[in-house]
């Protein structure tokens, strides 16, 4: 026997004796309470995980485990998506527990489950193999489900006519059949590797094998299609098919509340599981791979446009703006409180630092007065705020963070003109293809500074991504401007005043 088989002995092995001192079976209960148990996890998705998998309800089973269970079982021809996060069990509910879900409710299943590879999608259906073969409280109920003959890793037949085969993503589909039984219940499970997010022609290609191929090997009355996947790229094999099929459920369930840190399985997570981990491996890829928001690599704002440098002395700066685009919400699908600091020196433009966040006003308020109060005496940061319909709200809640820190900001409010939002944006290329914008080469692992610049990099025609870093950039590199002296590189000195009559000073 070849290592690698030897190998997978060994695991299999290894899984049956965990199932088999995991599950622990009553044994005062008696024959009538075991068919209402029986009858009872039929209806009831939780009940089912507590009797049947208590080996992965280390948590309680969550709402949305729950509700995506029933959907998919009251509707026999189910095509649809659990685009959750990672940390949110997608491969047991899907490759495990909806499966034998639905066995037990319809009596039988012709289960096949797609992975990435042949070898992939054989061993993720050893998971379910295994509880049919090993797990007391199945066997118990249900009697002996291990066939001898027909009980293979990659494909295997119970006595109770559940049937599962595994299959390589793109393999053909020939000898997808069992006598007359044709396949009922296919899952398709992580099939976005990196190197095939970066293969546009081969995501066509699985796309257009699911729809031509795998689909219509079902061809009865049941013929359900789960594919579980994060959203971790714009691009995807599921976006592909949810452009092409808008009939489809999109389950999307996001790990996490982006503003407040709460999980969406607080049964499971700390409250600051996912703050921590956002610290760990930076917000842009938990943000990615956790709340399926994936970072626009850019097609006008590049990245290799980011010019990191030393930060010059503070005091050496002609001139250094704050601008803040104000956000009132602070909920997860908000506009950003997006603060910009910075500086003209010479010719050039600084982004000294930043903060952007989906918070409510009086963050953006403190990181303005903790930033002033950080800051020499010899050094003046002229704040700059973007004139809402709501600007009462906006000087009530200035005065009150001046006060709780005991600074003045003397901030002034500056109505923006009317040119649309996305041609302002644009004017910000040329300062970027000359070479003029340089950041502060601290911000580069700078959280707040990722989100901004990944907001910067979705600038697009038709885009859909938030703006407010972009805005907040524009306009303080607009104040920037009016200070910059087209004689500086000569040597000669000129004061160039800025205008401020559309200005209203808050102080």
């Amino acid at each position: 026997m070849k290592k690698i088989d030897k190998q997978k002995v060994e695991r299999y092995k290894k899984q049956l004796e965990m199932i088999g001192s995991s599950v622990h079976l009553n044994p005062f209960e008696t024959k009538q309470e075991q068919k209402s148990a029986v009858e009872r996890a039929k209806k009831d998705f939780a009940f089912m995980v507590e009797r049947y998998f208590p080996h992965y309800a280390g948590a309680s089973t969550p709402d949305f485990h729950i509700k995506f269970a029933n959907k998919v079982l009251k509707d026999p021809t189910f095509k649809g998506f659990a685009q959750w996060g990672r940390a949110l069990a997608k491969s047991v509910v899907n490759n495990i527990l909806l499966p034998f879900w639905i066995w037990m409710n319809e009596g039988e299943c012709y289960f096949v489950l797609i992975g990435s590879s042949a070898d992939r999608a054989e061993q993720l259906l050893e998971d379910i193999r295994a509880e049919f073969e090993a797990n007391p409280q199945i066997i118990n109920d249900f009697g002996q489900q291990f066939n001898q003959g027909n009980w293979e890793a990659g494909f295997f037949i119970t006595k109770g006519k559940f049937i599962g085969q595994s299959l390589g993503m793109g393999q053909s589909v020939r000898g997808l059949r069992v006598k007359d039984k044709r396949p009922t219940h296919c899952a398709a499970d992580d099939l976005e590797t990196k190197d095939i997010n970066k293969n546009p022609k081969r995501q066509e290609s699985i796309a257009k094998w699911i729809e031509r191929d795998l689909l219509p090997t079902m061809d009865g009355p049941t013929r359900r299609f789960v594919q579980s996947n994060n959203r971790f790229a714009p691009r995807m094999v599921q976006t592909i098919l949810q452009e092409r099929h808008p009939e489809w459920t999109v389950d999307q369930v996001n790990a996490y509340d982006p503003v407040t840190y709460k999980p969406t399985w607080f049964e499971k997570y700390g409250p600051d599981y996912f703050k921590a981990l956002e610290r760990e491996i930076g917000v842009l890829a938990a943000k990615s791979e956790y709340n399926n928001d994936p970072h626009t690599e850019g097609t006008i704002f590049l990245e290799s446009q980011i010019q990191w440098a030393p930060r010059p002395r503070l005091n050496q700066f002609k001139i250094i703006f704050g601008w803040w685009d104000v956000a009132y919400g602070g909920t997860s699908t908000s506009d950003y409180n997006a603060v910009v600091v910075q500086g003209l020196k010479e010719t050039d433009f600084y982004v000294l630092d930043v903060f952007c966040k989906q918070s409510k006003m009086n963050e953006a308020i403190a990181y303005m007065c903790l930033y002033q109060k950080s800051l020499p005496k010899t050094v003046i940061v002229h704040w700059i705020f973007e004139a809402q319909f709501w600007n009462d709200a906006v000087r009530d809640a200035i005065k009150k963070g001046e006060t709780g820190f005991g600074v003045k900001l003397n901030i002034i409010q500056r109505q923006l003109p009317k040119t649309r939002k996305y041609d302002r944006i644009l004017t910000l290329q040329p300062y970027y293809q000359n070479n003029k914008i340089f950041y502060d080469e601290r911000l580069k692992h700078n959280n707040d500074a990722q989100v901004a610049l990944a907001q910067l990099y979705g600038i697009e025609p038709g885009y859909n991504t938030k703006d407010d870093y972009p805005d907040a950039h524009q306009a303080g590199i607009s104040e920037l401007e009016r200070y910059v002296s087209h004689s500086d590189s000569s040597g000669d000195t000129e004061i160039v005043t800025g205008d401020y009559s559309q200005s209203k000073n808050l102080w």
